[in-house]
C-alpha cells in the first residue's frame, strides 16, 4: 500500500494560537477556566484538563477575579459583558479570522445593513457571530438561500452584507452567492472563508481524485473535518473519517494500492504522527509522508531576532497584521512596521492570504509570538529603486512628512527625500506647511547612497505636466471650443483662467450679461468656470475667453417679454447725475431719467433711489435699433395736489 499525504493538514494558525494560549495558562500557578471547548478536539481538551484547567458552560459560573479563556470559535458580545459583570478576567483566544467576521456584521448593522451569513446555524462560530448583531440571517447553503429568495419580496431590495463561516466549503459559498446576486439588488460581499481552510480543501479534493481510498483525521465535532470528508467523497468512493489511529479501517484499506491522508484544522500533530506511525507499519511509501513529518516538526521550530522569514497574512486589524510563519510562534506586524506612510491603512498594504517577506525584530518565547517588520525588508530594495529612478528620470510618488530648513521632506518608499523650497512648486511667498501630509509627484534629482542623501523636485514634474497640457491645448484650440478652467488671478478688468497649462483672459464684459463693477462680485480665485474661446493668437500666446452664453440674447428675451406700456420690476444698478440705470432682464438696462423718478422736482437721483433697490417702473419707449429703453417711475405715481392758492392765480 502506498500512502500519499496532503501538504496542508493539522493545526491552522487560529487553532495553534488558541492551543498555545491555553497551554501557557494551564502551566500557571492559578489555573484558568475554559468557557466551553477551546477547540473541537477531544484529546487536546483531555490534555488541558490533565494540566488542571476546568471547563464551565456559562459566564455565571466564573468567580470574581478568575481568568476565563474564550475559545477559538468566538462568542457573542453579551458573553463579554456577562463575564465583566462577574468581575472575571477575560483571556481571548478567538481566531483572528473569526473576530474579523464579528466586526463585519457589527459594522453592517451600524451602517443600516442586514447581516447575512452562509454557514451552519448551530455551529459555535456562527452562534458567536450572531451575538455581535441584533439579527443575523443564516443560510446553510444554496437551497435555503433559494427558498428565501422566492418569498423575500421587498426584503431582497434591502441593503445586505454577506459573510461566510470561516470553515465553509467554497462551492457552497459560491453557489449560494450566485442565487443571492440574482435576487438582491444592494449587496456587500465579504469572502471570509479561511485561506488555510480553502487550501486544505483544494488539496484534499485533488488528492482524493488520484487515490483508491482517503483517510481524514479529525474530531467528530470538527466542522472543517466534516467538510473535508464531504469534499473527498465527491472525488473518491472510499473515504473514512477517523479520530485517531485506533479507528483505522484496516479491513477496508488492505486491498487499496494507493491511500490518501489529510487532517482537519483542529487535529494536533501528535495524532497525525500517531496515524502516520501506525500506517507505516503496513509498508508506507511515497513523498507525501515527508510533508507530514514537516508538519509535525514545524511547531517545534524557533525564530531568532534578525531572521528573514516568509509568512502568510491571516488577519488584519487596525493596529496589527497577523501572520502564519509555519512555526510555533505566532507572528504580528505592528502598523508602524508595515509602512512608513502614516496615511495608509493596513488593508491597503497587504491582503489576507498574501505571502510576504519579513524581518524578525523581536521574539518573545514566553508569550509565544514574534514581532515582525515588513518595512525593513522593503527598505533593503528601495535604494536600488531610488537610484534607478534617478537615472531613468522616473516620476515617483511620496508623502510630505515635515517642513525642513529650506524646504520639505517627502517619504518615498520609506526613504527621506529633501525637496528645496525652490523645487516645491509653491509660489515664493507661500508657506511650506501647505504641503505637509500631501501626496505629491516628484522626480529624484540627486542620490548619494553613502551619505544617505536624496534630493527631489516637485516643480520639474509640474512644469513638464503643464508644458504637455499646454501643447495639447494649442494643438486643438478653436473658436467656440469649451473648457473647464480654474480662476488663477483677477484684475479690475477681468480674470485669468487656467484651461490646462494655458491661461486665458475673460474680460469683465464677457463674465456676465449683468452690469458688474468688479469680477469679484461673481467669481473668486480658485473657482471652477465653464468657458469658451472667443479668439486666440498662437504667436502672442494669447487667448480671449467668455463665460456668458451668447446663444441667449438678453435683448431678445426683453423683446419677447415686454412691450411699451408694460410695468416691470427693475433693479437699480447705477446712479448718474441725469438719472438711474435699472436692469429690466439680466443683461438689459433701461434709463430712468431724473425727471421720471418722482412726481416732484429732485436735486439728484440718490435723493430717492439707491443702487440695488428694486422698484416698479413703466416702459415708456423702446429703441430697437439702438437697443435703448426709457423707464418711468413717475408715470405710476398719483399726481400730488397743487399747493393752495395756485388756482386763484
Amino acid at each position: 500500500m502506498e500512502v500519499t499525504a496532503a501538504r496542508s493538514a493539522g493545526f491552522c494558525f487560529g487553532v495553534a494560537r488558541a492551543v498555545r494560549i491555553a497551554e501557557e495558562l494551564a502551566r500557571a500557578a492559578e489555573k484558568p477556566r475554559m468557557l466551553g471547548s477551546v477547540i473541537h478536539n477531544r484529546r487536546v481538551m483531555e490534555e488541558l484538563a490533565g494540566l488542571g484547567m476546568t471547563e464551565i458552560t456559562a459566564p455565571e459560573e466564573a468567580g470574581e477575579g478568575e481568568r476565563v479563556l474564550l475559545r477559538a470559535h468566538g462568542v457573542g458580545r453579551e458573553v463579554y459583558d456577562r463575564l465583566r459583570a462577574r468581575g472575571a478576567e477575560i483571556v481571548d483566544a478567538t481566531c483572528p479570522r473569526v473576530a474579523h467576521v464579528q466586526r463585519l456584521v457589527a459594522q453592517a448593522e451600524e451602517e443600516g445593513r442586514r447581516p447575512v451569513m452562509i454557514g451552519e446555524a448551530d455551529h459555535p462560530e456562527v452562534r458567536g457571530v450572531a451575538g455581535w448583531c441584533r439579527s443575523l440571517q443564516v443560510f446553510s447553503g444554496p437551497e435555503e438561500a433559494a427558498r428565501w429568495a422566492e418569498t423575500a419580496g421587498e426584503a431582497a431590495k434591502a441593503p445586505l452584507t454577506i459573510v461566510s463561516q470561516t470553515t465553509l466549503r467554497r462551492e457552497v459559498w459560491e453557489s449560494s452567492l450566485k442565487i443571492l446576486k440574482k435576487q438582491c439588488t444592494n449587496l456587500k460581499i465579504f469572502d471570509t472563508i479561511c485561506d488555510a481552510t480553502h487550501t486544505r480543501q483544494s488539496e484534499a479534493a485533488l488528492l482524493a481524485a488520484k487515490v483508491d481510498a482517503m483517510v481524514v483525521v479529525g474530531d467528530p465535532k470538527s466542522a472543517n473535518t466534516k467538510h473535508l470528508t464531504e469534499i473527498c467523497r465527491l472525488h473518491c468512493s472510499s473515504v473514512f473519517q477517523i479520530e485517531n489511529a485506533d479507528e483505522l479501517p484496516w479491513e477496508r484499506l488492505s486491498d487499496c494500492r494507493v491511500v490518501g491522508l489529510t487532517a482537519g484544522a483542529s487535529t494536533p500533530a501528535s495524532i497525525i504522527k500517531e496515524v502516520k506511525k501506525t500506517m507505516s507499519e503496513e509498508k508506507i511509501q511515497g513523498e507525501g509522508m515527508e510533508n507530514f513529518a514537516e508538519l509535525v516538526e514545524q511547531y517545534t521550530n524557533t525564530l531568532n531576532t534578525g531572521d528573514k522569514v516568509t509568512g502568510v497574512v491571516t488577519a488584519i486589524t487596525p493596529t496589527e497584521v497577523h501572520v502564519d510563519l509555519g512555526c510555533k510562534q505566532a507572528g504580528y506586524i505592528p502598523v508602524d512596521q508595515l509602512t512608513d506612510d502614516p496615511t495608509v491603512k493596513p488593508e491597503d498594504v497587504v491582503k489576507v492570504g498574501d505571502q510576504v517577506e519579513l524581518f524578525v525584530i523581536r521574539v518573545n518565547d514566553v508569550e509565544g509570538y514574534a514581532t515582525l517588520s515588513k518595512k525593513k525588508v522593503d527598505a533593503v530594495k528601495v535604494w536600488e529603486n531610488i537610484e534607478e529612478a534617478c537615472s531613468s528620470k522616473e516620476i515617483m510618488e511620496g508623502i510630505i512628512t515635515e517642513e525642513n530648513k529650506g524646504g520639505v521632506v517627502a517619504s518615498v518608499k520609506g526613504v527621506r527625500v529633501f525637496i528645496p523650497a525652490s523645487q516645491s512648486g509653491l509660489p515664493r511667498d507661500a508657506a511650506m506647511t501647505e504641503l505637509v501630509k500631501q501626496r505629491v509627484k516628484l522626480r529624484i534629482t540627486e542620490v548619494n547612497r553613502a551619505r544617505r542623501r536624496v534630493v527631489g523636485s516637485i516643480k520639474v514634474v509640474q512644469q513638464e505636466a503643464r508644458a504637455a497640457a499646454a501643447a495639447e491645448v494649442w494643438s486643438s484650440i478653436e473658436v467656440g471650443k469649451r473648457y473647464t478652467g480654474t480662476v488663477k488671478s483677477m484684475t479690475s478688468y477681468g480674470v485669468f483662467v487656467d484651461i490646462g497649462g494655458v491661461d486665458g483672459m475673460v474680460h469683465i464684459t464677457d463674465l456676465s450679461w449683468s452690469r458688474i463693477k468688479h469680477p469679484n462680485e461673481i467669481v473668486a480665485i480658485g473657482d471652477t468656470l465653464e468657458v469658451y474661446v472667443i479668439s486666440f493668437d498662437p504667436e502672442k500666446r494669447k487667448i480671449s475667453l467668455g463665460v456668458k452664453d451668447r446663444s441667449t440674447n438678453p435683448w431678445q428675451v426683453f423683446m419677447d417679454t415686454y412691450k411699451v406700456g408694460d410695468v416691470a420690476s427693475v433693479r437699480v444698478v447705477k446712479l448718474m447725475t441725469f438719472g438711474a440705470f435699472a436692469e429690466v432682464v439680466p443683461g438689459v438696462d433701461g434709463l430712468i431719467h431724473i425727471s421720471q423718478i418722482a412726481d416732484h422736482r429732485i436735486e439728484k437721483p440718490g435723493d430717492v433711489l439707491s443702487e440695488g433697490q428694486t422698484v416698479e417702473a413703466k416702459i415708456t419707449a423702446v429703441d430697437e435699433e439702438k437697443q435703448k429703453i426709457s423707464l418711468s417711475i413717475r408715470a405710476l405715481l398719483a399726481p400730488m395736489p397743487a399747493p393752495a392758492g395756485e388756482d386763484e392765480e
